[in-house]
């Protein structure tokens, strides 16, 4: 016998990609941090394109989770956003971390980090999108 109004034990959709986006997260955190303290201590590693790459970033963090709760029910349209957000992020990343003297050296390994990140965000949705072609 089925229960059928029993919830639906269903584990999420991109847990890869759940893991990647707290990882990211973290690393905003930290890099915000860093900042703070970097502007008391050694205001030329705090400079402004860094704080504005932090910032931009920050908000992006905000609004890529959100995104990931609705890829996680498996929401088409949610999961095409995180994969849209990540490629945004990693060619942002990329492209800033190449431009001589935008961001202090330190900022350039944070950035290819979270290029890195996102790279395995796309990856894992693609893969999920192939696996899933109904969704």
């Amino acid at each position: 016998m089925v229960n059928k109004s029993a919830p639906s034990r269903r584990a999420p959709a991109l847990p890869r990609v759940t893991a990647l986006v707290g990882i990211y997260l973290g690393v905003v955190l930290l890099t915000i941090a860093a900042l703070a303290v970097m502007s008391v201590v050694a205001p030329d590693q705090a400079t402004e394109h860094a704080w504005g790459h932090a910032i931009v970033v920050a908000v992006v963090a905000v609004l890529l989770p959100l995104r990931l709760r609705g890829a996680q029910r498996g929401r088409r349209g949610a999961i095409r956003a995180v994969g849209i957000i990540a490629a945004v992020l990693l060619v942002a990343n990329v492209v800033e971390a190449l431009l001589p003297g935008f961001v202090p050296e330190w900022m350039r390994g944070q950035m290819i980090l979270v290029a890195l990140l996102m790279l395995g965000v796309v990856i894992d949705v693609v893969r999920y999108g192939i696996g899933h072609p109904d969704r």
